[in-house]
């Protein structure tokens, strides 16, 4: 499994996302689709395999720590551009977190992916970013907090990315395969950003 170490805070963090460990096999029973208010209320359709249902997990418990994280940016980041980017992603995130816990329910799926790591050693264990990395994004010295969390979540939405692209090439669910496209091309876009203000 590929590992990608950047400057970040400590560890190298993984970046593909995990799998199932026996190949995904469709359950089915024909799609439905509904006229929505809101993204929560947005029908995932009744085709699934085990790969939408490990990338929606896996996305929930990911996005949880992206919030985590860019809330603790709107609040330290000196920059101006950051603070406005961690505040479009906290806006954004949120609302695809209460779909894919949506998804998750229709489906009669748990909402939070089992974080037994004996469960997830036979694909490196669970992606995302550790708590001990969060931890230190919220106690690192104001003047090195900018760097320190941009070298983070660019790891970080790397590891969306891979997730994303495993979740267009082996899903079943259509919904899913398409915030997938979305999130690979959103994520792509905020790594871009990212660079320019590491840069800048």
């Amino acid at each position: 499994m590929k590992r990608r170490v950047l400057l970040a805070l400590a560890a190298p963090l993984l970046l593909t996302a995990c799998g199932t460990a026996s190949p995904p096999a469709a359950t089915s029973s024909g799609a439905g689709s509904a006229a929505v208010k809101s993204v929560a209320e947005i029908q995932a359709g009744a085709e699934f395999n085990d790969t939408d249902v490990m990338f929606l997990q896996m996305m929930v418990h990911h996005q949880k720590q992206g919030l985590e994280m860019t809330a603790t940016a709107a609040e330290r980041a000196k920059s101006p551009e950051l603070k406005v980017l961690a505040e479009a992603v906290q806006a954004t995130e949120k609302d695809e977190l209460a779909m894919m816990q949506s998804w998750l329910k229709q489906w009669n799926k748990p909402v939070d992916v089992d974080t037994n790591t004996s469960l997830h050693a036979d694909h490196g264990g669970l992606p995302g970013t550790g708590a001990a990395e969060i931890k230190a994004l919220r106690t690192v010295k104001a003047t090195q907090f900018d760097s320190a969390f941009l070298n983070l979540f660019l790891a970080h939405q790397h590891n969306a990315v891979e997730m994303a692209q495993q979740e267009v090439g082996k899903g079943a669910n259509q919904a899913a395969k398409d915030f997938a496209t979305r999130v690979r091309d959103s994520r792509q876009g905020e790594i871009q950003q990212m660079l320019k203000l590491m840069n800048g």
